[in-house]
C-alpha cells in the first residue's frame, strides 16, 4: 500500500444567470444569438455539434481522426469576463461568443473555464448539464475572430487565440436531463468534491 498524501477540496454551491443564447442551425460551428434552446439528449436541436456521438479530432490522438465515439461535446459555455480578458490580450477590443461556436454565455461564475469536470448546472426551467471539462482553444475559432478584424494581420491574429484563450476559453458539456433554456434563466451551479491524484 502507499501512503501518499491527497488533498481534497469540498464540494460548493454557486449561482449564475443565462446572459446569453446561441445556435449552430447553418453548416459549420458559427452561432448566433436565440432567445431560448431546445436540448434533448443529443444537445441542442438542429445544432451543428448535436449528437449522441461524433467523430474524433486532434484532441483524440489516441483514435485514428474521424472514429465514432461519445459526444460528450453538445454544448460550448462561455463567460463575457474570460473573453474579454483573451481579446486584450490577443489586442482586439472584443471577441463574441458566437465567432466561437459558443451556445451558453453564463454569468456569475468566477474563472468559470476553471470549473471542474463532472460540475452540474441546474437550470430554473428544469435542464441539467453535466461539464465534461476545458474547451480547449483551436485554429479554427482563431480564424472566426480574426474574420472580423480585416485591419490585422490574419494569421498572426488567428494563431494568438491559443495562447490568450488558454483556460479562458469556457467549457464543453453534454445533456443529462433535456428541456429548454430560456435567457436571463437562473442556474444553480454544483461543484464536486475535488482532488488531486499522485498515485
Amino acid at each position: 500500500m502507499f501512503d501518499l498524501p491527497t488533498e481534497i477540496t469540498s464540494g460548493r454551491r454557486l449561482s449564475a444567470t443565462v446572459g446569453g443564447l446561441f445556435a449552430a442551425t447553418g453548416d459549420d460551428f458559427i452561432s448566433g444569438p436565440v432567445s431560448s434552446l431546445d436540448l434533448t439528449f443529443d444537445g441542442i436541436v438542429g445544432d451543428f455539434h448535436a449528437g449522441a456521438t461524433r467523430r474524433s479530432g486532434g484532441r483524440e490522438p489516441w483514435y485514428p481522426r474521424g472514429t465514432e465515439m461519445r459526444n460528450e461535446r453538445q454544448l460550448s459555455i462561455v463567460a463575457a469576463d474570460e473573453l474579454a480578458m483573451a481579446a486584450v490580450d490577443m489586442g482586439v477590443d472584443r471577441i463574441r461568443p458566437e465567432w466561437i461556436g459558443a451556445n451558453l454565455l453564463l454569468d456569475g461564475v468566477p474563472q468559470l473555464s476553471m470549473l471542474p469536470p463532472r460540475t452540474l448546472l441546474f437550470f430554473a426551467n428544469g435542464v441539467t448539464l453535466k461539464i465534461d471539462g476545458q474547451n480547449a482553444p483551436c485554429r479554427l475559432s482563431g480564424n472566426s475572430i480574426a474574420d472580423h478584424f480585416p485591419d490585422h494581420d490574419h494569421t498572426a491574429l488567428a494563431l494568438s487565440f491559443k495562447d490568450a484563450a488558454k483556460r479562458r476559453r469556457g467549457l464543453v458539456a453534454w445533456v443529462e436531463k433535456p428541456g429548454r433554456i430560456s435567457v436571463g434563466e437562473s442556474v444553480k451551479v454544483h461543484v464536486p468534491e475535488q482532488w488531486i491524484y499522485r498515485g
